[in-house]
């Protein structure tokens, strides 16, 4: 196997989509993965067929892949400023799919509007609040009148979403959950103020899902479950059996004690870590990545231990996986019989 590459074990990944699918029937919720994480038509593949009702993108880019790979129903959870080719985009998948656009200001919702002209009807949107990430999203007391506007506009507004990456911090995943599930009972209190129903209530991140409980919550846009990662296991939001992705890298130097060097860098790695957490880990073992170059990276180790002999191959677990997966252009998928198969990346670098 050349590296570095991304192994993914596909029992660990199955057993992640089951999981947080169980999570959401048992709680009466819809599931909407988040394919921003992945970016893999097969991987989405096996969370509909899980039982998810769709799926979240983040872009009009990955939106586009997934509608041509046949998923009929998407919604883009981001404030999209609908001007210049992405007007005729947006139209073009509005054909496509059933689709859904987040909306989270006055003249946002006049720029979608001036793209889908008289076809509004053809695309539902839902109000973004803020739930004290500090992101985007308006203040869910003004999501009725937002809505109301939008609904003036003649477009069908269908509810409320927020995202709690506040929750993201080590201690900090239950409180923000409440905090999301607060501000959503807000929201949905002021479309009722604005004579409006919000059918879709949705809630969202792997960090804060299993407290992601509250009644007003209908449906569910988890993404990192299906791999893990080294930040939701010390977050307490995986455990290490629950982590499906790896980083395979190679020992290329091992000139001194207490050092090794990987041949994978923040181009396989992303850049996400600090001098305290490191920049990943190897799996099983006490030993972090210390520093990242471009195509270096500083495997930290025992000064008295035993040097790694170069050409060894080593696991590492990211701590942050979706600008991992975004890295690559494929898969390496494991087996539990050890047979291997490569899946594409095919919606990598659809940034736009």
């Amino acid at each position: 196997m050349e590296s570095p590459a991304a192994i993914v074990l596909s029992d660990v990944l199955s057993t992640n989509i089951a999981r947080m699918q169980a999570f959401a029937d048992a709680h009466e919720v819809l599931l909407r993965p988040h394919v921003k994480t992945h970016k893999c038509i097969e991987i989405g593949r096996m969370q509909l067929a899980g039982g998810a009702i769709g799926i979240t993108a983040g872009t009009i880019g990955e939106a586009e892949v997934f509608a041509a790979a046949g998923f009929d129903d998407i919604f883009i959870a981001y404030p999209v400023w609908a001007v210049g080719s992405k007007a005729e985009r947006l139209r073009s998948l509005a054909t496509h799919t059933t689709l859904s656009i987040g909306v989270e200001s006055r003249e946002a919702t006049d720029a979608l509007a001036a793209a889908f002209g008289d076809r509004v009807r053809d695309v539902s949107l839902i109000v973004e609040v803020e739930c004290g990430a500090r992101r985007s999203g308006v203040d869910p007391r003004d999501a009725g009148p937002l809505a109301r506007y939008a609904s003036e506009k003649g477009f069908r507004v269908e509810g409320v979403y927020t995202y709690p990456g506040h929750g993201g911090v080590q201690g900090a995943r239950e409180q923000a959950a409440r905090d999301q599930g607060a501000a959503l009972a807000r929201a949905v209190s002021s479309f009722t103020s604005s004579g409006l129903t919000a059918r879709v209530v949705s809630a969202g991140s792997t960090p804060t899902a299993e407290f992601s409980t509250e009644p007003v919550i209908t449906e569910l846009r988890p993404g990192e479950y299906v791999f893990n990662d080294g930040d939701n296991l010390a977050l307490g939001a995986c455990d290490e059996s629950q982590i499906a992705l790896f980083v395979a890298a190679t020992v290329v130097s091992a000139q001194e004690s207490g050092r090794a060097i990987l041949d994978a860098g923040t181009k396989a790695l992303g850049r996400e870590g600090d001098s305290e957490r490191g920049f990943g880990k190897i799996a099983g073992l006490d030993y972090r990545l210390g520093k990242l170059n471009e195509y270096h990276g500083y495997l930290d180790l025992p000064e008295e231990g035993p040097q790694i002999p170069i050409g060894t191959v080593v696991p590492v677990v990211p701590n942050h996986v979706c600008p991992v997966v975004n890295s690559f252009d494929e898969l390496t998928i494991i087996t539990p019989e050890r047979t291997i198969e490569s899946w594409p990346v095919s919606a990598r670098g659809r940034l736009s």
